[in-house]
């Protein structure tokens, strides 16, 4: 049977045809996907910039729906149920994307950083802690490391919190040998409660050892010292404290004239904090200058004078009220009224305030409780500032 040749003419330009016809259709496909997304996808940010975050999150579902395949736009989504509150919508989000097989190395790396910030958000820090450590070798490593930070200090795990300080100390992030010593000062609390005073002395020495200028440790260690009745060491590691941290000056000086006076130093310690008063006014370091000199039997009245001293320096309500609490006045029936509206009057004004947030409270912190910002109180009282 001949093979007729005319069929193959007639049927390359319909295979032609076909083929020319099924191209313009996905064309036509394509080009109606492509507008629908970039249209809910700019829907979406629309709405976002109008802080209307329910219709922006229907608009990127939307969008994500038409193409599963975009990694920003999950991304996005993800974003917005962390800063609604909605963490477990914001977990399944990116635990999807790291699901992917076909998602290059960075937006891998993203993905598990992002989702290491839902598990923050949502307090669940077991999680976070081991999202956090799969980013170790990564761009995220230094913010991870960050939020490890955080995170042991919020779960208070103090000997975590120390080794990643001391690894952040190592690194260009900045210096954490402050913050360092206050993990160690944090870790002597239970050996102190057990009755370890070994241990506890031996934490307060690396204390020390990393962060010379830190008052924490040596106030710290002075009060050991003072348990163990040990006031003539108490007594020399706080006038080496002065030297070291004079801005913590008013915190020392109440614990250094109680050691002087323990150890027979008072008439010495008491000229030092007369010099340092005479530069630096202090409530506190008044007070201790009145205690001392009462201990080494200089009469009340003359102690007492040292209030006048200083209402003449700045007015201060709280030295008011401490004179007038030793002075027999015209009227004296009335002074235990009076003395008790002028000592309730003070009380704010002996307070310590944080100088991030504001928390105020009657001792001083050294980690807020409000902020959890560490060293954020002054030394001085809030009627000082």
């Amino acid at each position: 049977m001949d093979f007729d040749l005319s069929w193959i003419l007639l049927g390359l330009p319909l295979a032609f045809c076909l083929g020319w016809l099924a191209s313009r259709f996905d064309l036509h496909q394509l080009r109606v996907e492509n507008r629908r997304t970039p249209k809910a996808y700019f829907k979406g940010l629309n709405f976002l910039l109008n802080e209307q975050q329910d219709q922006a999150i229907d608009a990127f579902i939307e969008a994500v729906q038409h193409d599963p395949d975009t990694s920003e736009l999950h991304f996005a989504l993800g974003n917005l149920f962390r800063r609604r509150g909605e963490y477990e919508r914001a977990v399944r989000v990116h635990e999807h994307l790291l699901s992917r097989g076909d998602l290059s190395q960075a937006d891998r790396q993203r993905a598990q950083h992002a989702l290491a910030l839902d598990y923050l958000k949502a307090g669940l820090l077991d999680h976070a802690e081991k999202a956090l450590l799969k980013l170790e070798g990564t761009p995220f490593e230094p913010q991870a490391r960050l939020a490890l930070l955080a995170n042991y200090e919020r779960s208070r795990d103090w000997v975590q919190a120390a080794g990643m300080a001391a690894k952040l100390n190592d690194t260009d992030a900045g210096s954490f040998s402050t913050r360092l010593a206050h993990y160690l000062c944090e870790q002597a609390a239970a050996p102190w409660t057990a009755g370890d005073l070994t241990q506890v002395q031996t934490l307060l020495e690396q204390a020390m050892r990393t962060a010379p200028s830190a008052p924490r440790p040596h106030l710290d260690l002075a009060r050991l010292y003072t348990q163990q009745g040990r006031h003539d060491a108490a007594c020399t590691l706080l006038q080496a404290a002065l030297q070291e941290a004079p801005v913590a000056t008013p915190l020392i000086a109440p614990h250094l004239a109680e050691s002087a006076a323990a150890c027979g130093r008072a008439s010495a310690v008491l000229a030092q904090l007369r010099e340092i008063y005479t530069q630096t006014p202090s409530l506190d370091v008044l007070e201790a200058i009145v205690q001392l000199e009462a201990s080494t039997g200089t009469p009340d009245m003359a102690a007492r004078d040292w209030y006048v001293r200083h209402l003449e320096r700045e007015p201060s309500l709280v030295a008011a009220a401490k004179w007038i609490a030793g002075e027999k006045l015209e009227h004296e029936q009335f002074h235990p009224q009076v003395q008790r509206a002028l000592d309730h009057a003070v009380k704010p004004l002996t307070r310590y305030r944080c100088a991030a947030c504001g928390f105020e409270a009657k001792q001083h912190f050294w980690h807020c409780p409000g902020c959890q910002a560490w060293d954020s109180y002054p030394a001085r009282r809030v009627e000082e500032l």
